[in-house]
């Protein structure tokens, strides 16, 4: 029987035009916004079933990116907490230049009951990642895991930020 997860999962598409331009470059930008859609329709339900509630939306939004870009870029994950690696970064081929990608950094904390919210230390540790990685930009994404958080889709708020001189992207769940 489908439950609702199954019927969740099914409704992710693998990289299609939506996500590829004609040049061969992932659309980033799409990518979210569609994991955005996707989490506010669905996240109540997969949260509720989640064996493992504590890292359930950073699980969910790794197999998202995993639907989309495998096969054809790679996600790089940080297993080692405290090693100062980013935790996700998605590598895209540039087409026509073999071996060379485009990078996307990622960082992802989940906002829990009292505790303070994690945008600082969150830009803290992203802009020092994207300073090892030589990078301009990158992504921030706070997962509102709170008692008495909005419900969703109210509480998504998508926002760029400059942060020491770095282009800081920063998607609230």
């Amino acid at each position: 029987s489908d439950g609702p997860n199954e019927k969740a999962w099914s409704t992710i598409a693998a990289p299609t035009a939506a996500y590829v331009d004609r040049d061969g470059t992932l659309r980033f930008d799409t990518l979210l916004r569609d994991f955005r859609e996707f989490w506010c329709q669905h996240a109540d339900a997969m949260l509720a079933r989640a064996p493992y509630s504590e890292a359930a939306s950073q699980l969910v939004f790794m197999a998202f990116l995993h639907k989309v870009v495998n096969g054809s870029g790679f996600v790089d994950r940080e297993y080692a907490v405290g090693s100062g690696r980013v935790d996700l970064c998605v590598r895209w081929p540039i087409k026509g230049k073999s071996g060379a990608f485009t990078r996307h950094a990622m960082e992802l904390k989940v906002w829990r009951d009292g505790r303070p919210d994690p945008r600082s230390e969150g830009l803290t540790q992203l802009s020092s990642y994207l300073c090892r990685l030589g990078l301009t930009e990158g992504m921030l994404i706070v997962f509102d895991a709170r008692s008495d958080a909005a419900p969703l889709p109210g509480r998504c708020v998508d926002e760029t930020v400059s942060h020491e001189n770095l282009r800081i992207r920063i998607l609230r769940l």
